[in-house]
């Protein structure tokens, strides 16, 4: 038989941090373009995560979430208007604006700061 601590147990840290996991959705979300799939994991984490961290991670995991669902709707509108030729450019601008939301985020989070308005189409300046 084992023995039982005398008294209550310490809580473990997580493993990874909140920043580590906001990081993370956006790693997954760059490397989205090559794959496909880490866009929709990187989603999934950040829908998990809501509602469980401070308030400078929150902002970044809905500004990560607001990116998925317009980058959704572009890449959707894109792929639809591709044989009348306007798909190409809306597909090149999702590209653009989904690399510009994910550096911005990198680079605010590596400051610690939140995002102002992660509701924004832009940059969550806005």
């Amino acid at each position: 038989m084992t023995e039982q601590p005398a008294g209550p147990v310490a809580p473990q840290p997580p493993l990874i941090s909140n920043y580590g996991l906001v990081l993370t959705v956006y790693i997954l979300y760059l490397v989205g373009f090559l794959t496909g799939i880490t866009f929709l994991v990187g989603v999934i984490i950040a829908y998990l995560q809501r509602g469980r961290t401070d308030s400078v991670c929150e902002s970044h995991i809905q500004f990560q979430i607001t990116t998925f669902w317009i980058g959704l709707v572009f890449f959707l509108v894109g792929l639809l208007t591709i044989q009348i030729g306007i798909g190409v450019v809306i597909l090149i601008c999702w590209v653009v604006w989904t690399l510009t939301r994910c550096v911005k985020g990198l680079l605010v989070l590596n400051t610690r700061e939140p995002i102002r308005n992660p509701n924004s189409w832009w940059l969550g300046e806005r």
